[in-house]
């Protein structure tokens, strides 16, 4: 919800600036036509208050990047722990035949999750957290 606010927000200022650009660049224009030695000295300070308009625009933009990026930084941070906890409850559970069957699957296919279905184990059955203490087996 906050990133939306921000970018109607940005979306509003994007398009006040850009009236202002294009109504700078129309007096720049004009200027131009009718330039004389002193008129290049009102040119020259609305082009730096051109320059000024598009830096202020920009840094407001990347500013903005900059909190949605950390934000996605930081879910794909948690996301990554908790992934790695898994990981590791799940490699506490496993058997050392399912390990070294696990290693194997790996060293063949070069990634674990290329197989579409599991392998078929003959020795015990792989055991899951929420089917341990049930005692079946498939």
């Amino acid at each position: 919800m906050r990133e939306k606010g921000l970018s109607v927000a940005g979306a509003a200022a994007r398009g006040r600036d850009a009236r202002a650009l294009k109504l700078l660049f129309w007096e720049l224009e004009k200027h131009l036509k009718s330039s004389s030695g002193a008129s290049v000295v009102a040119i020259d300070n609305k082009i730096e208050q051109a320059m000024d308009l598009v830096k202020s625009h920009l840094m407001y933009a990347v500013r903005e990047e900059v909190e949605v990026l950390k934000e996605q930084i930081k879910e794909l941070m948690e996301r990554n722990n908790q992934l790695e906890q898994e990981n590791n409850l799940l490699k506490n559970l496993a058997s050392p035949e399912q390990m070294a069957q696990f290693q194997a699957q790996v060293q063949t296919s070069g990634s674990p999750t290329g197989a579409t279905q599991p392998p078929v184990s003959s020795g015990p059955t792989q055991v899951l957290p929420s089917t341990q203490n049930s005692g079946t087996s498939a």
